[in-house]
């Protein structure tokens, strides 16, 4: 029988269109080496035409609203696609920071103290501060990585950071002065630590995506204990959240030596200089090694639910 084709989902609805489009160039000429692959350009909330379940697998590199929220992964579903990363559910669960905040809380994570607002009903300046204090991270609860994320350093800014919420929810977080890192993980099993420093002191949008706004390194030079610690707790908030095949999952690493959950990210950005692929080159694993590795479980699923021979 012929070899199924690879189909790399890019584009999407979402605010990170340009990034995911950029993903699936990568991602797709990565993939040549390995497999027949095309690129598939998604430009509405549906399934792009000429997917065909019995001889794609699909591998999305979709980020933001509809594609990592579970919205493309119930089209799958329902089509009967083999496909590439985490299903609905667990989509669905990673991209709500708030659910996921209480699911790996429960499970012994820590996480920075912490509440959900309504742009609705937002509590009082002076009732938030003595919460939470003077410095916070303030962020959409079901957007993008990065996506609307402010740092907000003083009283007078949280005032001028709620009066302009008009919609959706969002949480507050007591912000954690520390170090950033980050944890790929494949099959569930956490592979090396990056540290990211943004020049400006904040790893919003801009110092993600422009060039020369953020250093990386890769290993994280940090405790040997720290980094054990960084990769068991990506596992086990992967496993907690019932994660699939890859993620990548944030922390920071506090100036008192505690580290933090921050969020996951199910279907990270896919460009050679992304932080999954930094995290695999700390294990040995090339860009076109590390795509080959993220569709292979979905290869094996396709293979095993095709009809046996008589």
């Amino acid at each position: 029988m012929n070899e199924p084709t690879i189909a790399v989902l890019c584009g999407g609805t979402s605010p990170e269109r340009e990034v995911s489009l950029g993903s699936g160039r990568y991602v797709a000429s990565a993939l040549t080496h390995a497999h027949p692959t095309g690129m598939f350009v998604v430009d509405a909330d549906a399934l792009p035409a000429g997917l065909d379940p019995a001889g794609h697998i699909v591998c999305s590199t979709l980020h933001g609203i509809f594609g990592e929220d579970g919205g493309m992964q119930r089209l799958l579903n329902a089509v009967g696609f083999h496909y590439a990363g985490s299903g609905a559910e667990a989509s669905d669960l990673c991209f709500d920071k708030w659910r996921t905040r209480q699911t790996v809380s429960a499970l012994g994570v820590p996480v920075a103290p912490g509440r959900l607002l309504a742009a609705a009903h937002k509590p009082a300046t002076v009732e938030l501060a003595a919460e939470l204090g003077d410095q916070i991270v303030l962020k959409p609860n079901r957007q993008g990585s990065s996506v609307g994320l402010q740092i907000i350093t003083s009283k007078a800014g949280q005032e001028i950071a709620l009066a302009g919420l008009r919609q959706g929810e969002w949480i507050a977080e007591k912000r954690i002065i520390g170090r950033e890192l980050t944890v790929g993980l494949l099959r569930g099993r956490a592979m090396g630590v990056v540290e990211i420093v943004p020049k400006s002191g904040v790893f919003d949008y801009a110092s993600k995506y422009t060039k020369g706004l953020t250093e990386y390194f890769a290993p994280a030079v940090i405790p040997e204990d720290t980094a054990t610690e960084a990769r068991r707790l990506a596992e086990a908030t992967f496993a907690a959240c019932g994660c699939r095949d890859y993620a990548r999952v944030d922390f920071m690493f506090s100036t008192d030596g505690g580290l933090y959950f921050l969020e996951i990210n199910t279907l990270p950005g896919m460009k050679e200089t992304s932080l999954l692929p930094m995290s695999a080159r700390c294990v040995g694993l090339d860009f076109n090694a590390l795509c080959r590795e993220l569709v292979a479980p979905a290869v094996e699923r396709f293979q095993l639910a095709r009809p046996r021979p008589a």
